[in-house]
């Protein structure tokens, strides 16, 4: 829906401060965009409705929204709701400037200019969002909240912060809060629709938001804009456009977009949106898919092309997860003192405190062949410490080493406990075959032990009795299961994954018995080759798979 040109930044540029206060200004069509979606349009009667922008800035998103009362006002023969629009800002300085843009607008509409002031001072007000008393019920909140670290915020308001918004842990940025706040403000079926950086989807710190919205609220369309020119600035947010009912969840619109998406684009792709014809569309400038409902949980929002998001739910749908097959996923034994706890000499202490130890360099070749190091382990068969008076070379090692030991954190907490490892050492472990992962690697990289070793904690692993490990290790050589991975993980530098039990128990695969013989031999034998290209084609066919969607 087209809309007059307004300024979406004040004259003369960004103030010098705006940065130290999450100031980011928002194209002009982006902002038409989001209206669109959350369905602000002249067409309908929007002086029936409330509208709030949480952060209104200079009027990037008010002045866009005033425009668009006028016409529907006009439209339908009605008068200007005195409390139809909510705007917010923490800075005298924006308050003045929206509602001297508000009052531009309107007496350019041919409102007189005390009437069209009234309006301003009604429609915009000066104060923090996230610490107001209560917030009255609304039809619609949207905006771009503002980008702010934890460390430009100063530590009372932040305390206050977080204690007013339940989904602000670790190191949320303040706009978790203004989603927290926003969604709570909404009527029944009601919408908020924000343009923002997206790593809340995805890390910890949106947990709880993520959690909130799962339990309360419908995901409706979700538009990731990475490389878009969505704002005046450029800037690194990791902008994405999310738009989050009041109400049940049902099919999710999952979107991502080029950096050729424009103006006539964006109408484009709306406009495809609303009309709920087919289950994707391809074009130059995005790709979109329809999911049949979003993600559920707390756990973080996968990323990838919108066909490969479809079918992630849609294999979420048909097959369980690894754990729910009999899996145990776990990770290896960290020591907090590598360089005292591990050793390759076989004499150094009794024979029955030396563990041998599985490193990552061990599975490096995808055949187990082991280093020769040990662990010098503490610990009973029962999980209790070991009584040192009864192994005179270990006492006498650990002793040697005591200053090193106690200077950890495990340590300090338990003066008594000084030579225990971090984690306890489960002696079942040892003796069972296991499937190891190496933490960080380009790709999946599942290497068989068959059993007398334990494993470091750069080595993820899985252990059943259900499944035969190669018959599994085929799944996971493939690069479905990477597909998985790729979707949830955090990519470090160089593009380097993070296969961690987090990750890799959102894999899903067939129950065991529900396999015919012939796909497991065949998934059995890729694996033994190590033949990915082998394993994967057994394993969309186990799934029932033509072809895995482009990234």
């Amino acid at each position: 829906m087209k809309s007059k040109t307004a300024h979406t930044q004040p004259p003369g540029g960004i103030p010098a401060d705006s940065i130290k206060h999450g100031e980011v200004y928002t194209q002009r069509w982006v902002v038409d965009m989001v209206l669109d979606l959350v369905g602000y349009t002249p067409d309908q009667n929007l002086a029936d409705l409330t509208i709030t922008d949480p952060a209104c800035g200079t009027g990037a998103f008010l002045i866009a929204i005033v425009e668009r009362l006028i016409q529907s006002c006009r439209k339908f023969d009605k008068a200007l709701p005195p409390a139809g629009i909510r705007a917010f800002d923490l800075l005298e300085r924006n308050v003045d400037a929206s509602r001297r843009g508000v009052e531009a607008a309107l007496v350019g509409e041919g409102w007189e200019r005390q009437a069209a002031r009234e309006c301003a001072a009604a429609w915009v007000r000066q104060g923090d969002y996230l610490l107001q008393d209560r917030h009255d019920p609304t039809d619609l909140v949207v905006g771009n909240p503002p980008y702010i670290r934890i460390e430009d915020v100063p530590t009372a308001r932040m305390d206050e912060y977080r204690r007013r918004n339940t989904t602000m842990t670790g190191r949320s940025d303040i706009y978790v809060g203004f989603y927290e706040q926003g969604l709570k403000a909404l009527k029944p079926g009601g919408k908020l629709g924000f343009i923002c950086a997206d790593r809340w989807m995805r890390n910890q710190y949106g947990r709880e938001l993520r959690k909130l919205i799962s339990e309360d609220y419908a995901v409706d369309s979700l538009i990731v804009m990475h490389d878009v020119d969505a704002f005046e600035d450029r800037v690194a947010a990791y902008p994405a456009i999310t738009v989050i009912r009041n109400g049940v969840q049902g099919d999710a619109v999952v979107v991502d977009t080029s950096k050729e998406l424009q103006q006539r684009h964006s109408e484009e792709l709306v406009s495809w949106i609303r009309s709920s014809e087919t289950v994707s569309k391809e074009h130059t400038a995005f790709r979109a898919a329809r999911l049949p409902h979003w993600f559920d949980g707390s756990a973080s929002w996968p990323t990838g092309s919108p066909e490969r998001l479809a079918l992630l739910e849609e294999l979420g749908d048909r097959f369980p997860t690894l754990e729910e097959t009999g899996v145990k996923v776990g990770i290896g034994v960290a020591t907090g003192a590598d360089s005292v706890f591990i050793t390759r000499d076989s004499g150094l202490v009794e024979g029955d405190r030396l563990l041998p130890l599985s490193m990552v360099k061990d599975a490096r070749t995808g055949e187990f062949l082991w280093g020769g190091q040990y662990l010098i382990n503490p610990w009973t068969e029962d999980g209790s410490l070991v009584d040192l008076t009864e192994y005179p070379r270990l006492e006498s090692y650990l002793q040697e080493n005591r200053a090193t030991l106690e200077r950890r954190h495990v340590a300090r907490k338990n003066s008594d406990r000084w030579y225990r490892t971090i984690d306890k050492v489960d002696a079942n472990l040892t003796g069972r075959a296991k499937l190891l992962l190496p933490d960080m690697r380009l790709n999946i990289h599942p290497t068989l032990e068959t059993g007398g070793h334990y494993p470091h904690h750069n080595l993820y692993y899985m252990v059943s009795d259900r499944w035969d490990l190669e018959v599994l290790g085929g799944i996971l050589l493939s690069q479905l299961a990477q597909t998985f991975v790729e979707a949830y993980s955090v990519r470090m530098r160089g593009g380097t994954l993070r296969f961690q039990a987090q990750y890799l128990r959102r894999i899903r695969v067939p129950q065991p018995d529900a396999l015919t013989s012939d796909t497991k031999e065949e998934l059995a034998e890729a694996f033994r080759l190590r033949d990915g290209q082998r394993a994967t084609s057994a394993t969309l066919g186990a799934y029932g798979i033509g072809r895995l969607p482009a990234h």
